[in-house]
């Protein structure tokens, strides 16, 4: 039995008696409990457990499905076990998305720093969204580029005052919005997992969801119309993840770097 499941099953104040770990678990290690008394559990460690119980408290505040938290302390994460059968209807996560997203703050960021693995992801508090972006999205992983591929980073950064809007609403964003993040019972959402959150544009999740694969027809018009000017900083917001990705698994992700500072001009 795995510590992870151990201390889960502390926590819950009962004898484990079954546990197996759960796909996609990258980052972090991730566990399907079962205790003595039948009740059934989904454990995982990470890089702030405390952090990501308030994420995913502020999510279902918002309306928008998460799994309730169970228990936590400074190693662990005890959740619910959420339905999980495939992908949701389109619609029904544009409707799940919108609820997340009309929840604003007064500014861009987050009260707490997160992480993903070893990459720090830096949320400290903002007025200026193109400045947020630039410092704490993309600025922060030139050091770990190649010498161009970093100079046409700061070529973009310093060029996001003419291309991102000064102001949007600060939107509750989820952060890491990608399929795999997102649970259903075939049809609704049941809940929006692995959340990196913090108060920013609401296209930064629309982008990340087009980035691996897209939600399909019927989410655009569930969630609302593209704000004038979408199509041209998708690039922009999905370089965030790109530059994750290419620091936490390696070359193979360059390809999608370049592409993308292709696609925004530079």
């Amino acid at each position: 039995m795995s510590a992870v499941a151990s201390r889960a099953a502390a926590l819950l104040g009962g004898a484990l008696a079954q546990s197996r770990t759960l796909p996609g678990g990258d980052l972090s290690e991730c566990v399907l409990i079962r205790l003595a008394d039948g009740r059934e559990a989904v454990a995982k460690s990470g890089p702030a457990p405390r952090v990501e119980a308030a994420m995913l408290a502020a999510i279902r505040a918002s309306g928008a499905p998460a799994p309730a938290v169970l228990a936590v302390d400074d190693t662990v994460l005890v959740l619910e076990r959420l339905p999980d059968a495939g992908a949701p209807a389109p619609a029904e996560l544009g409707r799940a998305v919108a609820r997340l997203h009309a929840v604003s703050g007064e500014r861009y960021g987050w009260d707490a720093d997160y992480a993903f693995g070893p990459v720090t992801i830096a949320n400290a508090w903002s007025d200026d969204w193109p400045a947020f972006w630039g410092e704490r999205r993309l600025l922060c992983h030139a050091d770990h580029l190649p010498g161009p591929l970093m100079r046409r980073l700061e070529t973009l950064a310093a060029d996001l005052g003419n291309r991102l809007p000064a102001r949007p609403r600060p939107a509750l964003l989820h952060g890491d919005l990608w399929g795999g993040n997102v649970l259903s019972d075939g049809r609704c959402v049941t809940g929006l997992i692995d959340p990196a959150c913090y108060h920013g544009h609401g296209e930064v999740d629309c982008a990340m969801l087009a980035l691996f694969g897209r939600p399909g027809p019927g989410f655009r018009e569930a969630y609302g119309a593209p704000e004038p000017g979408a199509a041209e900083r998708i690039a922009l917001y999905q370089l965030w993840p790109a530059l994750v990705h290419l620091r936490l698994f390696g070359a193979g992700y360059r390809g999608m770097v370049e592409g993308l500072l292709q696609a925004a001009g530079v």
